[in-house]
């Protein structure tokens, strides 16, 4: 072969290389932030089991998160419910909790030109009030769900915060149940990563964007910045030890990818995302 054209052929495959490298995410893939309430805490003593946030108030965002790929849309946790924007001063949970919406995520879906139906997947951080207050609205859609989740929800002796009952959707939705970390697409562009601690399955969402990268979302495995900085551990997690173990994975996976960390209760990195309708692609 000429060496003009050897050169040539080199040249093509590093483009094609580079190329390939640059489209490892779908084009049409975006990651809505979509308002699903807030919470006001009284004491944020539950989310340290050092005591150092003994009676400290504290604000805490509930976003959803609408992914729109270009097999189907993923929708990731659903907040506190619509059903609380009936109560326009919001409600107490509990004595040191106050949860309250200022819009519903149904109104937010219409604005995409949307419906409930329209949900080609759910997937949950995890069982709590807090992430899974809509999930009656997509029945219609495939639930996508840790085995271990499901079994610590449905078994004798749940634990906290998880009131499955009142989600009676799962009885007749189409499952999927998973073990372990997940690839919802099959094409490396949105996998759920198995973090348990906080409950037996929580996970958290690994997104490879083509223009935004890599971006991490916590579910609960952080609460806020001070807790990733100071792996502060929560009193109301089910497994210590998993639980920083879970972080040591995470923190790994961010590194090595030098991924975007999204904290999805800490107002802070919710309001640096753009505001919707807005995207990050």
């Amino acid at each position: 072969m000429p060496r003009i054209t050897c050169g040539l052929l080199f040249v093509a495959l590093v483009a094609f290389a580079t190329f390939a490298r640059s489209t490892d995410a779908p084009t049409g893939i975006r990651l809505y932030l979509l308002d699903c309430g807030r919470l006001d805490m009284r004491d944020m003593g539950m989310f340290d089991d050092s005591g150092a946030l003994d009676g400290k108030p504290g604000t805490m965002s509930v976003p959803c998160f609408l992914i729109r790929h270009p097999r189907g849309y993923l929708l990731w946790d659903t907040g506190l419910g619509d059903a609380l924007a009936d109560h326009p001063g919001g409600v107490d949970f509990s004595p040191a909790i106050h949860g309250s919406i200022r819009i519903r995520l149904v109104d937010q879906l219409k604005a995409l030109g949307l419906k409930p139906s329209d949900i080609d997947y759910l997937a949950f951080s995890h069982w709590h009030v807090d992430h899974t207050g809509n999930a009656n609205l997509f029945g219609d859609a495939t639930w996508i769900l840790q085995r271990r989740e499901l079994a610590a929800a449905t078994g004798p002796t749940p634990p906290p915060f998880e009131p499955l009952a009142a989600i009676a959707a799962y009885r007749h939705a189409k499952i999927r149940l998973v073990d372990g970390d997940t690839d919802v697409f099959g094409d490396g562009s949105v996998e759920l990563l198995l973090l348990p601690g906080h409950t037996p399955g929580h996970q958290s969402l690994q997104l490879r964007l083509p223009h935004a990268g890599v971006v991490l979302l916590s579910g609960d495995l952080y609460h806020s910045r001070e807790a990733r900085r100071l792996r502060r551990v929560p009193r109301v997690n089910v497994d210590r030890a998993a639980t920083l173990v879970s972080m040591q994975r995470f923190e790994a996976i961010a590194a090595r990818a030098h991924a975007r960390v999204v904290i999805q209760h800490d107002p802070r990195d919710i309001a640096l995302l753009p505001p919707f309708p807005a995207y990050l692609h």
